[in-house]
């Protein structure tokens, strides 16, 4: 711009020059303040287009690592139920074993074999109350049909699949486990109650042992998730958040250049009065 323009007031090209870097400082400084209310660089496609697409991707695997976390501590939850139980069968087992052991030596009368054989009666039905009673949201887990997917991951493939029953695919009650009626009323009889009662603890032994697995595998995927959910989130951030230091020194400065742009603004719409000089 020369100096002559400003003997030219019907187009005052530096206050239009003036109002350009005022809008200009006047945007950008809004955008500075956005970033610093949101926390976040990238608020719209236009900011960063890219970083834009790939923000939102990781954003939505994100959710499905984190949701897939919750689902794996749910079927960790299932499986502690089961467990429990299974800890409460063996307890009944033992007790069993014990009575029938006591019934099978001959220093025993008809009479006392009798008071035994009710313990083993109420034994057995105690058994089958806690099998009735395991139950997770309204499903049975001990009646020899529950098999389960757990979902403990964002892909289609990342499945534990789960089922709670006996090598013959029966339950856990005295029917299932084969210690239902059983006979203690003669040293015979309860020989072979005895062995009954063994094989039904190696049976529910076998199943702990398969949960443990199954929880085992549980715990691992949960640090796996986790770990996932703290990488993919350092990666959204380093493309998404603002650099808060670095936006507030820009927001100073801009501040700055809007105080100068809009004295200088002031001085270039009053500069063309010094025409008035001419006329005089």
């Amino acid at each position: 711009m020369s100096f002559g323009d400003f003997n030219r007031i019907n187009t005052n090209l530096q206050s239009l020059d003036a109002q350009f870097s005022l809008n200009k400082i006047n945007r950008d400084l809004g955008q500075t303040q956005l970033r610093l209310s949101t926390g976040l660089r990238i608020n719209r496609a236009e900011d960063d287009a890219a970083g834009f697409s790939i923000a939102s991707k990781l954003g939505s695997r994100i959710a499905g690592l984190e949701q897939a976390l919750q689902n794996t501590g749910d079927a960790k939850s299932v499986l502690d139920i089961a467990e429990s139980s299974f800890d409460s069968i063996i307890d009944i087992l033992t007790e069993m074993k014990v009575k029938a052991t006591q019934a099978a030596n001959d220093t025993l009368g008809e009479e006392e074999r009798g008071f035994i054989q009710q313990q083993v009666d109420s034994l057995a039905g105690e058994l089958d109350d806690i099998v009735s009673q395991t139950v997770f949201q309204g499903t049975a887990l001990l009646d020899g049909d529950y098999a389960a997917s757990f979902q403990v991951g964002e892909r289609t493939a990342d499945v534990i699949f789960v089922e709670i029953e006996t090598d013959a695919g029966a339950g856990f009650d005295s029917t299932g486990l084969g210690v239902d009626g059983l006979d203690v009323e003669s040293h015979e009889d309860a020989q072979t109650s005895m062995g009954l009662i063994d094989d039904a603890l190696t049976t529910v032994a076998s199943m702990v042992n398969s949960l443990g697995i199954y929880q085992s595998q549980l715990s691992i995927r949960e640090e796996i998730l986790t770990q996932a959910i703290n990488s993919n989130s350092a990666a959204q951030s380093r493309i998404q958040d603002a650099d808060f230091a670095k936006e507030q020194s820009e927001s100073i400065k801009l501040q700055i250049l809007q105080q100068t742009a809009t004295s200088a603004l002031a001085q270039a719409n009053s500069a063309p009065q010094a025409v008035l000089g001419f006329l005089g």
